[in-house]
């Protein structure tokens, strides 16, 4: 009997443990490091006694994905137009395609700003209240013609939304390019450009999906294109002009407002979506990164949503901005050696958030903040900049994720690029951000699922040791390993 009775319990528990046998997580690695990996597909993940876990839980979704991508601004356009056909083709084709970054969320701008050529209006004729006069001419030599070949690249498509740095001076108070309000009379003379700059890229064959009202409407310390805004003020215009016109003419089409720095978000979304009635026309709001080289302002990211939360919330433009590219140097792009405007021209109160960066760093750790802070869709600023961070007329020098040479017809494929892949190539729109948790406070982490069902976990580890983590879903697990200094893209085809 004694026998039998262990015989007994040894099958229960080898039932009882078959039961719960954990299945082994089938995935795809993909990781971009500090030692030399561009979105390098990687395997052959060694067991570590100190590794973490990341779990994921797809049943708690929040926001739904709208997008990433960049802005395809003059001065890129000009750019691709002096390279070789093959480097041109090379570079739309590693932003649009399947194959590459495969960008879903664009900006352009309306008229002139900092990266164009020269400055310059497409309502070109003072008192031209019926815009009679008005022409997207400038934009034929080198923008549309971008956008269109990069229409043609993508297989998936991509949304646009433009985004106006100033009125024609005509129109403004002080009758300049900078700074300067919109003066009251022309009000809907400003509302019936914007349709019929829709009107005008449709004849292109070019669709627009919405608009921001103004591109910094706070101003940029008076120094290139800009034009003033209150939160109430903008309110006012929206509510009373553009949104009225361009419901009338162009229903589907999309309104953000602000369109600047995160640390003052909460006075513009408290304008905007004070009542049904202010609310009416604006579809969401738009946000800058440029408060800060570090932090994300989680709180008024959340905010945001919490205030309307059913609205857009899309990151409208992020760069590398007042400092000149680094060429063909990876490892630069890892250290910290970035410095932004803020770090010689923030206000004493505010220098601690302007400290010297990596680029890199930058990138992922916002982008996975925003992702886990209620916002739906990410936009880099130029696309494309030469090895000066121009063309730009005011001199206002930046970095790009591709760098160009156009005199030896040479390109630069800066580790920025691979870390927007990372998020572009492999979190589609209307995908869902989903909960994570993990047991590492210092990888940061995000992940969603997209419409087929895969899901994509984002995990940046910014230190300088490996790291060890075990990723488990429902009852299976994955032990994987990441580089120091590493971005990695996980890729779970779930079946059920």
């Amino acid at each position: 009997m004694k026998t039998n009775y262990f015989t007994y319990l040894f099958l229960l528990l080898m039932i009882l443990s078959c039961d719960q046998k954990v299945e082994t997580l089938v995935v795809d690695v993909y990781e971009t490091s500090a030692a030399g990996n561009k979105l390098t597909k990687i395997s052959n993940f060694v067991d570590a006694k100190n590794a973490s876990i990341i779990t994921i839980n797809p049943d708690s979704t929040f926001q739904t994905i709208t997008g990433f991508g960049g802005a395809f601004t003059e001065s890129s356009a000009y750019l691709l137009n002096k390279l070789s056909k093959k480097n041109r083709d090379s570079i739309i084709h590693a932003y649009f395609s399947k194959d590459g970054a495969n960008y879903s969320l664009t900006r352009s701008h309306m008229n002139s700003c900092d990266f164009s050529l020269s400055q310059y209006s497409y309502a070109p004729v003072a008192d031209d209240m019926e815009l009679k006069h008005f022409t997207i001419e400038e934009d034929k030599d080198d923008l549309i013609p971008f956008i269109k070949d990069a229409m043609n690249a993508s297989e998936d498509g991509f949304k646009i939304f433009g985004s106006p740095w100033t009125a024609a001076p005509w129109m403004k108070d002080n009758n300049e390019w900078v700074g300067g309000k919109l003066l009251p009379k022309y009000y809907d003379t400003w509302a019936l450009f914007f349709s019929k700059y829709v009107e005008a890229y449709k004849k292109e064959g070019i669709d627009i999906w919405g608009f921001t009202v103004e591109n910094e409407p706070l101003g940029n310390g008076n120094n290139w294109e800009s034009m003033h805004y209150t939160p109430d003020e903008m309110t006012n215009f929206v509510q009373n002009h553009l949104g009225p016109k361009l419901r009338n003419d162009y229903p589907d089409i999309k309104i953000l407002g602000y369109d600047q720095n995160r640390e003052h978000l909460k006075e513009w979304v408290n304008s905007q979506f004070k009542n049904e009635e202010t609310s009416k026309y604006f579809d969401g709001t738009a946000i800058h990164w440029y408060a800060s080289t570090f932090e994300i302002f989680p709180e008024e990211l959340q905010y945001a949503h919490h205030k309307a939360p059913n609205k857009y919330l899309i990151q409208s433009e992020a760069c590398i901005d007042a400092q000149v590219p680094v060429w063909k140097d990876d490892a630069w792009y890892w250290k910290k050696e970035a410095t932004d405007w803020g770090f010689t021209w923030a206000p004493e109160k505010d220098k601690h958030l302007h400290p010297k960066y990596s680029p890199v760093n930058r990138y992922a750790r916002d982008i996975i903040g925003c992702l886990n802070n209620y916002v739906d869709g990410w936009v880099d600023w130029n696309m494309i900049l030469d090895k000066q961070g121009g063309p730009n007329w005011f001199k206002n020098w930046c970095i790009a994720p591709v760098i160009v040479d156009p005199d030896n017809d040479e390109i630069y494929f800066t580790p920025l690029f691979y870390t927007m892949t990372h998020f572009s190539k492999y979190i589609r729109p209307e995908a869902k951000v989903i909960a994570v948790d993990k047991s590492d406070k210092d990888l940061q982490v995000t992940a969603a699922q997209n419409p087929d069902g895969s899901i994509a976990v984002v995990v940046f580890n910014q230190g300088k040791t490996k790291k060890s983590f075990k990723l488990q879903i429902d009852k299976k697990q994955k032990i994987i390993n990441i580089d120091a200094q590493a971005l990695q893209t996980i890729v779970l085809e779930v079946t059920k």
